[in-house]
């Protein structure tokens, strides 16, 4: 018995309207109506009002991309496949483009028995179905065009439970075509673009940014194309000045095909005309020093076409040479003595700089001035030696003044009178005075005796004092006398005392009284010093 199942559906159109879509099944196989109604299939299918297609039908069997890219020029795969047949018989597949909604052509189209066909002109020989079969009738589209961009929908044909179908997005790329300028000017008062960057026909939109420390700003702007790209310009303006020539600016442009920002790095060319000073000038041309250089420095841009020296009284002295920028004085005299001029010209314009050169009198040549400082130096230096010199001197002197002769020897030798004495004499007198022996050793005569011991009279009195030495020209006999006899205790003491410290030495070491008469060889041997004090020139080891 065959059986009508009818599904009725409401959407919302895409003209805003709510439409109705009543879609029948007819069945014959003997359910009952409510089994009947249960297995009967819903499906969206395109509805027409007034001859319009009014809306789409999706399936969860018909497995699709939901969105994939592609580049101009390039290809890409839209793959398609029915899933989970079952019992559903698939009769033919077709593959619609929409570029807008609503605007549906069929590209390709496959049927088992009929093969394939390709109804559209502008996919003509630029699609073609990977496989060619239902259960795969994915497809190739070749030479990509930026128009071909929108939604790609794979249906199916089945039986008995209707149309089913998917779809994909195509986004098509775009690598913006970037560029990059920096743009001459010249130097005013007025805002100008100074720079431009500019990211063509790129699809999505690209972005731009700038990275500077001048100070200045910038805008954008965006053009569509007609073939869906978009071109994003971008200008950079300030008040250009001299000093912000060559300065540095950035363009940094990004967009989704890029992997990584692109960034253009610009200097700034400002123009102007030439700003010109002279250097070299040291305020010191003497007569007749040579060799004297000006120099002409001149900023501009563009570069200096043209250098020119002159003087304020007109002709150049005929000991000037110019050498482009450079103005050689060979010898300096009373005709440099005026005013220089330099004068440099580009495309902009010209400037110029002047300087008045002063000729000063020279008495002396100041390249002399290292002999003079050498001379100054090397008579400090012969004063310091001098001075050393007599210092040691000085000191040498000063040592022999305190005993050291010029031959190492201690005491004076050469002229020195020596003092002997010796036992002491008698209370009455006798010897305790200054009138014993004396000898004198002479530096012509070394080691001779000046007085022989015979020459004087035997003496039996002890070794002269000090005191004796000192006052032996002032006191009279009676006041000697008692001087002598105040001391004669002390003098027996210290006598005793003197003699007895070397009573312990060898015999070779130890000192003996003088005796009465002289003998060849004095093993005393005192000599008298100049504080009073007498010593013995005889070594003795302890």
């Amino acid at each position: 018995m065959e059986q009508l199942s009818c599904c009725s559906l409401a959407f919302d159109s895409w003209s805003s309207e709510l439409e109705v879509s009543r879609f029948c099944l007819r069945r014959s196989s003997p359910e009952s109506a409510e089994q009947s109604s249960q297995n009967t299939a819903c499906l969206f299918y395109p509805a027409f009002v007034h001859g319009r297609e009014k809306a789409t039908v999706w399936s969860q069997r018909v497995r699709v991309e939901p969105e994939v890219t592609a580049y101009p020029n390039g290809s890409v795969n839209l793959r398609c496949q029915f899933t989970n047949s079952g019992t559903t018989k698939l009769t033919q597949v077709s593959w619609m483009f929409e570029r807008t909604e609503g605007d549906r052509q069929n590209i390709a189209v496959f049927h088992p028995l009929y093969g394939a066909s390709f109804p559209n002109k502008d996919f003509e020989r630029r699609v073609s179905f990977t496989q060619g079969t239902l259960e795969n009738p994915s497809i190739k589209i070749d030479k990509l065009r930026m128009d071909d961009a929108g939604r790609y929908i794979c249906e199916y044909a089945t039986y008995p439970s209707g149309n089913e179908q998917g779809w994909t997005t195509l986004i098509m790329l775009a690598k913006p075509k970037n560029s990059a300028s920096a743009i001459p000017v010249r130097a005013g008062s007025s805002e100008v673009v100074v720079a431009s960057c500019e990211a063509a026909q790129g699809k999505p939109e690209a972005t731009i940014s700038w990275i500077t420390t001048i100070a200045g700003r910038y805008n954008h702007t965006s053009v569509p194309e007609r073939d869906g790209t978009v071109t994003v310009k971008s200008e950079y303006r300030m008040i250009p000045t001299p000093a912000e020539n060559g300065k540095e600016i950035t363009c940094v442009v990004n967009q989704r095909t890029q992997t990584e920002p692109r960034a253009f790095p610009l200097k700034l060319v400002v123009e102007y005309p030439p700003t010109v000073t002279i250097e070299g000038y040291d305020y010191n041309w003497y007569m007749g020093r040579t060799d004297a250089v000006l120099t002409c420095q001149a900023d501009a841009n563009p570069a200096p076409t043209e250098v020119t020296w002159k003087v304020s009284s007109g002709q150049l002295p005929p000991s000037v040479r110019v050498d482009h920028y450079r103005l050689l004085v060979r010898k300096v005299d009373e005709t440099v003595n005026t005013t220089f001029v330099c004068e440099v010209k580009n495309s902009l314009g010209s400037g110029k700089k002047e300087l008045a050169a002063t000729v000063i009198e020279s008495t002396e040549d100041p390249s002399s001035a290292g002999v003079v400082a050498g001379a100054i130096l090397g008579s400090f230096l012969a004063l310091v030696l001098v001075g050393a010199l007599v210092a040691v001197l000085v000191m040498r002197s000063r040592r022999h003044q305190h005993g050291y002769s010029g031959d190492g020897e201690q005491g004076a030798y050469g002229n020195k009178t020596r003092l002997f004495g010796g036992k002491k004499a008698s209370k009455n007198g006798a010897g305790a005075n200054n009138n014993g022996p004396i000898y004198t050793y002479r530096e012509s005569e070394p080691g001779a005796l000046a007085e022989k011991c015979n020459e004087f009279p035997r003496m039996t009195g002890s070794t002269p004092t000090a005191h004796d030495i000192l006052l032996s020209g002032d006191l009279n006999e009676a006041e000697r006398r008692k001087f002598d006899a105040l001391n004669d205790s002390l003098e027996d003491e210290e006598e005793d005392e003197r003699y007895d410290r070397f009573s312990g030495l060898p015999p070779s070491y130890q000192i003996h009284r003088h005796e009465d008469d002289c003998t060849p060889y004095l093993d005393d041997d005192m000599e008298s010093q100049r504080d009073g004090s007498i010593i013995s020139r005889t070594a003795i080891y302890v």
